[in-house]
């Protein structure tokens, strides 16, 4: 397996990992009853989504640097 391979597997893994907690930081909900989402609130949902999973990745790292 190349570098590339395992470093996109890394990534992935860590994604998944800390998804529970970006869903938390970014406080959304399940969308509520039978309606669909616009564009733009699935863009708006995803933007929001991206920041929380910085965050969540940042404090991940403060908190496994700060428990050794």
């Amino acid at each position: 397996m190349s570098t590339d391979e395992d470093a996109m597997k890394r990534r992935y893994k860590e994604f998944l990992d800390l998804m529970p907690l970006t869903i938390a930081i970014a406080g959304l909900t399940d969308n509520p009853g039978p309606r669909s989402l616009t564009s733009d609130q699935m863009e708006a949902r995803a933007q929001v989504l991206q920041s929380a999973f910085k965050i969540a990745r940042q404090t991940a790292r403060e908190v496994i640097k700060g428990s050794s």
